[in-house]
């Protein structure tokens, strides 16, 4: 039998420690903690007949909306609505107790639900923009309020139809959201103070898409996609790097497109389809497009060279970003969302409540298995933090084990 030294020991143990910090991950922002609607999670039970995901805890919803969840440091973020007001409720991530409430005054009729952008999380505080533009940040260890903008009053921006949807991105000292302002779209504020660093972005009237952070040709950037466009916008000055044409006949773009090698894979729907957009000296050029994937609100995943999401009619669907070669579609998925996570994709049936588990493969679709933790329209995508996966629909939100 070999000896093991002290100092060998110590390197195990080391790594051991190591690998179980990238095992798992919170989920501080929307779409996850590169949001690219990836969790680095390994491990989980994929046998969910012999044994299913345990419920570990849920709790009653009354916004009547689509909301997601954000995680980090021990607790979930979620926004509520009780009679005029929005709460920003903080639960144990661990039981669903809640542990403090933020409520702020959203009057006025819903439309499919009120406040749409998710919780963002950095450095001990939380930010939260409603669909009305109030902007707050908060101490998410005590819910007490740090500062607060309003978008429309204070920052001039404009609400769009379905009222503001994108969440609040913190890059750096920056947070940064789409207002709409007559001229500039995009707004950088001091994330600590609230003070404006810069306006920019252009005149373009906004959607509903989340800012987000990429590197294309080498040029870090903001990618953010309006009513009909898709613009890069420099991240210190607000300048636009390029600009590119992006429009249904009703000009309305919500998910998020997905940074591919130095293009961009958009989808929307309205009968405008996908295609991939490939960013270039005289602006964005889209390379092809077809309506083999058209995202009405969830974004896709790239995993291993290919594109999973879900379009209308209801299809999850596997093709190639760099031809749109489809590779597959199965039906049955009704404008739900999808999450990746250990070699599988996670995907809700929107219409039903169906949570399903799927092969990331290009092969075929390959079922593996399938639950229905809540049942009935579910278009929030799911969120994987630390093992766990939260499950939410128009009345509740779940929280299943997935080890």
């Amino acid at each position: 039998m070999h000896k093991v030294t002290r100092g060998a020991l110590a390197l195990v143990l080391l790594s051991l420690a190591f690998a179980s910090t990238t095992l798992a991950a919170d989920w501080p922002q929307f779409r996850g903690p590169q949001a690219n609607g990836t969790a680095p999670d390994e491990g989980i039970n994929k046998n969910w007949v012999q044994k299913p995901p345990a419920e570990m805890w849920r709790i009653s919803l009354s916004d009547r909306g689509f909301t997601s969840p954000s995680v980090a440091a021990g607790k979930v973020f979620i926004i509520d609505h009780v009679e005029d007001n929005d709460v920003v409720r903080a639960l144990d991530f661990s039981t669903g107790k809640e542990l403090w409430q933020f409520t702020y005054a959203d009057p006025g009729k819903e439309k499919y639900g009120f406040a749409k952008a998710a919780p963002t999380f950095a450095d001990g505080k939380l930010y939260t923009f409603s669909r009305k533009g109030l902007l707050h940040c908060l101490d998410a260890d005590s819910g007490q309020l740090i500062w607060s903008k309003d978008a429309v009053a204070d920052l001039g921006g404009k609400v769009p139809d379905w009222h503001y949807s994108g969440s609040p991105v913190v890059d750096g000292d920056k947070l940064i959201i789409v207002h709409g302002g007559p001229e500039h779209n995009v707004i950088a504020l001091n994330k600590d103070t609230g003070e404006t660093l810069w306006t920019g972005g252009n005149a373009d009237p906004i959607s509903y898409p989340t800012p987000l952070i990429a590197t294309i040709r080498g040029i870090r950037q903001y990618v953010v996609t309006t009513a009909g466009t898709i613009i890069g916008v420099d991240p210190d000055t607000g300048q636009v790097l390029w600009r590119a044409i992006w429009r249904a006949r009703n000009p309305v773009n919500i998910a998020d497109p997905v940074v591919v090698g130095d293009a961009l894979f958009a989808t929307t729907s309205y009968k405008l389809g996908c295609g991939l957009i490939d960013v270039t000296d005289e602006g964005g050029k889209v390379r092809w497009a077809n309506k083999e994937l058209q995202a009405h609100f969830n974004s896709p995943i790239l995993h291993e060279g290919h594109i999973y999401g879900i379009g209308d009619p209801g299809y999850l669907v596997c093709l190639d970003p760099e031809t749109g070669d489809l590779r597959w579609k199965q039906p049955g998925f009704e404008k739900g969302g999808v999450v990746l996570v250990d070699g599988v994709v996670i995907a809700v049936n929107g219409k039903d409540g169906d949570v399903v588990m799927v092969e990331a493969t290009p092969d075929a679709y390959k079922e593996l298995w399938r639950i229905k933790p809540l049942g009935s329209r579910s278009w929030t995508p799911p969120v994987i933090a630390n093992g766990k996966l939260l499950i939410r629909n128009t009345r509740a939100l779940v929280c299943l084990d997935l080890m």
